[in-house]
């Protein structure tokens, strides 16, 4: 039976970059999460009788909720609910599904690398048909119509039994759980060699894989120990758990530092590799050597024709505007396309649905492909083992060499975690009020060639995405990048990014953050971090 339930709207129901996310308590306050699932679905047209799949990465509050988009699908019209067992689908295996099976969307129930339990984070996440999460012009209406609602739809049946594959109709709905596993592994034996990873190896090489009690333990368990043949234990803290066993499943150096200290010493294995609570990003290391996502991003795509899903070449690089420049220099001497876009993933959408890029990466730790259209955390791990496989060398070999073929950007992002709203917006505002006068002004060594509000021309549909962070380009390539991130549920995230390119291979090994010490201090002067803010230092470095 469908009910129709009266309720009233939220007004903190807006969309951030990648969906909706607040506090788990925030979530099960009456009719929260059903508000949001209506208006989502109020949202769009022609769904009727189509497919939806419905997953989340574990997390607290994951079941609930799913239960509820369940019902709440059937009373709406759709025709049948593709649902990982045991509610469980990575954010890059949510999107396979949905372009496998040729889905009208699905909902994505993640936080992503926040933390997790029953006061920390969650999310609502709509992505389209594509497989990429919903553009702007959906998430704005998805938030216009959760400031009006009034009602919403769902069926008044028993919960379905997400634990057991198989099928059942709700309210002329049919609802599927399916292995939510195998179709990405089939998708990543199709893209690189496994026969090359699998005897590089058997041959001795060690890999070491912490899934931080996230979603993609059950993938990398498969993927790597099964098919690949890594020994037993090759892959950490493999099973999903609801508060991510009490850490934070950010693949971050400060959140997994065992792993970064494990890859640093005398005994290290050949190569490790973590991802986070959803699956979509990637943290690498070689045994000695961190590579930083913006140069992880550049790496792959100078050696992606190594591995058979690329063979071909590629048809453009995109990278977000706060992503170093490294990658502008190989797209350079491939010849292809470079496009800079704003943070977010959904950017890339265009551009991948266009053919104008094969590879796109965040400096957030998100690399990705035309495969999916959301990053892809264990698809960068295994592109990495792929080229490591073919080329026969180490990381630390294959990042020396490309730095003495491209250069270096030394490079590295400072977070001011939960700052006081009001004076992470006061600083961006005094920041925008600096931009006209801050051309021609020396600091130091250091002279202001340009600074500007970086806004995005969408090169396919044409629509203008304005104040996407704050850049400071100094003369000789330098750059500081201002920006307030959208992925945190409580006061806001000031970004800090600091970049220096270094052409001489001679100075390719000084430390990053001793290379970047002045641009630091310009950055802190200029932008009054510690007097608008009052934090001597940053939350998390990366």
């Amino acid at each position: 039976m469908i009910r129709t339930v009266t309720t009233t709207p939220y007004g903190d129901q807006k969309p951030g970059t990648s969906g909706l996310r607040k506090k788990v308590p925030v979530f099960q306050q009456k009719n929260y999460a059903e508000n949001f699932i209506q208006s989502i679905f109020d949202a769009l047209e022609g769904f009727s009788g189509q497919t939806l799949v419905i997953g989340g990465d574990g997390r607290y509050y994951n079941r609930e909720v799913i239960q509820i988009a369940i019902k709440m699908a059937a009373a709406n019209g759709f025709g049948r609910v593709l649902v990982g067992r045991g509610g469980i689908l990575s954010t890059p295996a949510a999107s396979n599904v949905i372009r496998k099976y040729q889905a009208f969307g699905g909902i994505v129930l993640s936080a992503s690398h926040n933390p997790g339990g029953p006061t920390e984070d969650f999310g609502i996440k709509y992505n389209i048909g594509n497989g990429g999460p919903a553009p702007e012009k959906v998430t704005d209406a998805i938030y216009a119509r959760s400031q009006v609602i009034d009602t919403y739809k769902i069926s008044d049946v028993a919960d379905v039994n997400l634990d057991a594959e198989g099928t059942q109709e709700i309210d002329g709905m049919t609802v599927t759980v399916i292995d939510p596993v195998a179709d990405y592994a089939a998708l990543m034996e199709s893209l690189f060699d496994f026969d090359a990873i699998r005897k590089l190896i058997a041959g001795g090489f060690r890999v070491v894989f912490d899934a931080m009690s996230a979603v993609t333990g059950p993938y990398a368990k498969e993927i790597i120990e099964k098919r690949l043949g890594a020994p037993k234990g090759s892959v950490m803290n493999f099973i999903p758990l609801p508060d991510f066993g009490g850490h934070h499943p950010d693949p971050n150096l400060v959140h997994a530092r065992a792993l970064y200290e494990t890859m640093m010493a005398p005994d290290a294995p050949d190569f490790g590799a973590a991802s986070d609570g959803d699956g979509d990003r990637n943290l690498v290391i070689g045994r000695g050597i961190f590579i930083t996502p913006s140069d992880s991003l550049a790496m792959l795509a100078a050696n992606a024709h190594l591995a058979p899903g690329y063979a071909k070449g590629l048809a453009g690089i995109a990278r977000s505007m706060p992503t170093s420049g490294a990658a502008d220099r190989v797209a350079e001497k491939l010849g292809i396309g470079l496009y800079e876009t704003p943070t977010g993933w959904k950017f890339f959408g265009n551009l991948l649905d266009e053919g104008m890029a094969t590879i796109c990466g965040e400096e957030s730790a998100g690399t990705g492909s035309n495969h999916v259209r959301e990053k892809d955390g264990l698809w960068a791990v295994l592109l990495w083992l792929n080229i490591l496989a073919v080329r026969k060398e180490s990381a630390l070999d294959i990042a020396r060499d490309h730095w003495a073929t491209y250069g270096r950007n030394y490079y590295s992002r400072h977070d001011y975690e939960e700052v006081d709203s009001d004076a992470a917006n006061g600083l961006v505002a005094a920041l925008r009020d600096q931009l006209a006068t801050l051309p021609g002004k020396s600091f130091g060594a250091l002279k202001v060639a340009t600074a500007d509000d970086f806004a995005y021309n969408d090169p396919v549909d044409h629509s203008v995405s304005k104040n996407q962070g704050i850049r400071i380009l100094f003369e000789g390539g330098s750059r500081v990048v201002f920006r307030l991130s959208g992925t945190g549920t409580s006061g806001a995230t000031l970004r800090v990014y600091i970049e220096r390119f270094e052409p001489d291979p001679a100075r390719h090994d000084i430390d990053t953050q001793e290379a970047l010490a002045d641009l630091i201090l310009v950055a802190d002067e200029i932008a009054g971090i510690k007097t608008r803010t009052g934090r001597t230092e940053p939350s998390v470095i990366t």
